[in-house]
């Protein structure tokens, strides 16, 4: 049996909760993971973690602080069919999220109930494939504290301009309309899920749909925030959009909730107040995705609340409206939507001043009724008609008002 251990990364070498095993002897490729074959236990007062994968591969380990978290990352493992309730019972650990992170990478994510030190972790080779072992014993919160923080090379890239860096913008009405079209989730963020039905899978598919829509119908130019089943988070994606030189933003959702009923689309517009209480979760879990994923946001500048500037929304609140009318008008007529099909929550996403977003929540997989509606193509793309209408019929209302403007 070969054993590979975990290496303490030389710029935090005295700390507990960083390792890295380096890529070496075979230590590459995509292995599979074995939920069946797998556990994390309590020890007593401290944590186990055996994992079964068909091959070793490199990794690395280190704690995210407020929440608390251990973060697994792998290069890279194929989480398809691992069941994480099986797998996890211990009572230390409160949660645990495993999928894609960025290209090359997967994550395991494990929320806390208490402070834990990695005190032990080695990935050994055997007949069946690799096993990896990890050992956690409680800690002070302070020590833990001091220890977090992401690691240097697991750190996102993040996109940035010189400061006087000028993204070009065309005038409105000259060219193609430049569409961001936002499939929610991925990744490791799966979103909501029932029946089998991931919230993530089932809009990037309608996404692709709604972009070949557009982009058959002529007069659109059309980018999706992501185009395959990985993590992205918030900051990034109305970074991508500001590259794009996006001239409206949606963002796609189909939500689940856990009390009461709902049923029909819904579009949502931005406000420092929800609508109601329900709006209001919403968000908050929408908000949640970076945290999930287990993105480490202790250090990082509020970027999203720092473009807020109240001259460039005077200008694109009135537009937003006009454009979220324009699309519950033709949603409603051909796909029916929600008894309350406009609502306003304080979603990041929605926050950049400078384009016209919105967020539709294109149904719910907690209703058996639109689940049905979301898995038949057919709706599908009349929904994808609908918005395509209603993307005409609102540059048509922005030329109106233009001239008026200029008059």
């Amino acid at each position: 049996m070969q054993v590979f251990k975990a290496l303490a990364l030389s710029v935090l070498a005295v700390s507990p909760f960083v390792h890295r095993a380096e890529a070496q002897d075979g230590l590459t490729a995509l292995a599979r993971a074995d939920s069946s074959a797998s556990a994390l236990v309590d020890q007593g007062d401290s944590l186990e973690m055996m994992l079964r994968l068909s091959q070793p591969v490199p990794f690395r380990i280190f704690s995210l602080d407020d929440p608390k978290r251990i973060v697994v990352d792998f290069s890279e493992v194929d989480w398809t069919g691992f069941d994480t309730q099986a797998f996890d019972t211990a009572e230390g650990v409160t949660a645990l999220r495993v999928g894609g992170f960025v290209p090359g990478w997967s994550r395991m994510v494990m929320d806390l109930a208490a402070p834990y030190g990695l005190v032990h972790a080695e990935m050994s080779r055997d007949e069946a494939g690799a096993v990896l072992r990890l050992n956690l014993d409680p800690m002070a919160a302070d020590e833990f504290a001091l220890g977090a923080g992401t690691p240097l090379e697991a750190q996102l890239v993040r996109r940035s301009e010189p400061d006087d860096a000028v993204i070009p913008r065309k005038k409105f009405g000259e060219g193609p309309l430049k569409v961001v079209l936002d499939p929610g989730h991925g990744g490791i963020d799966p979103g909501a899920e029932r029946d089998g039905v991931r919230e993530a899978d089932l809009m990037l598919s309608f996404a692709r749909e709604l972009q070949d829509v557009l982009i058959r119908a002529g007069g659109f130019d059309v980018t999706l925030t992501r185009t395959d089943d990985v993590f992205v988070p918030l900051e990034t994606r109305l970074t991508l959009a500001r590259e794009a030189g996006a001239e409206v933003f949606i963002s796609l959702h189909a939500d689940a909730i856990s009390e009461g009923r709902a049923e029909g689309a819904t579009l949502y517009t931005l406000a420092d107040r929800a609508s109601d209480a329900a709006s209001q979760k919403l968000a908050e879990r929408h908000d949640r995705a970076d945290l999930l994923a287990g993105v480490d946001l202790s250090d990082q500048d509020d970027v999203i609340a720092g473009v807020l500037m109240d001259m460039a929304r005077t200008e694109t609140t009135p537009r937003t409206d006009r454009l979220a009318n324009a699309l519950v008008e033709q949603l409603q007529h051909s796909v029916g939507m929600h008894k309350r099909p406009r609502l306003e929550a304080g979603f990041s996403v929605l926050k950049a001043p400078d384009m016209p977003s919105v967020l539709l929540e294109l149904g719910f997989l907690s209703s058996p009724k639109d689940r049905a509606k979301l898995n038949d193509p057919a709706w599908r793309t009349r929904a994808a008609w609908a918005i395509r209408d209603a993307l005409y019929a609102w540059q048509d209302e922005e030329r109106a008002a233009m001239r008026k403007l200029r008059k």
